[in-house]
């Protein structure tokens, strides 16, 4: 019986390569999330600004996100109205009615048209970090 020979140097390098690719995703990966949090927050308050001008005033200033990250590879964005009434006339608890509508009032989707906005360009971001991070040729 014989024995085979293997040539182990283009596993080792593609073990290199993914050690230095891992953390760069994960810090792409953060500021990805961030980023796409930012777009939608502005694009929300755009939105906001223009369905409700004269009935929610004050509304568009309640939104904005948090950011939260779960070890190291899990990050992730809250983004909507704050309903806290840290300031007079918050308008923030509105922001479900805004949103979905209600019996009287119909749905304005302020930020469900933001996110429709943001998705396609976050999927890109996250599928360049992917591919940066696979290709070691």
């Amino acid at each position: 019986m014989s024995s085979a020979r293997f040539d182990m140097s283009d596993v080792r390098r593609l073990e290199r390569h993914l050690a230095r690719a891992i953390p760069r995703a994960r810090r792409d990966t953060s500021m990805v999330v961030r980023k796409g949090a930012t777009n939608i927050k502005k694009d929300w308050k755009t939105n906001a600004r223009a369905s409700a001008p004269k009935h929610a005033p004050a509304y568009p200033r309640t939104i904005d996100y948090d950011f939260a990250a779960y070890g190291r590879d899990i990050f992730m964005a809250t983004i909507g109205p704050e309903n806290l009434h840290r300031t007079r006339g918050s308008q923030g608890a509105l922001g479900a009615i805004l949103e979905y509508g209600s019996v009287h009032n119909p749905p304005h989707c302020d930020g469900g048209r933001a996110l429709d906005v943001e998705e396609p360009r976050f999927e890109a971001q996250m599928a360049l970090i992917a591919e940066r991070g696979l290709a070691w040729w």
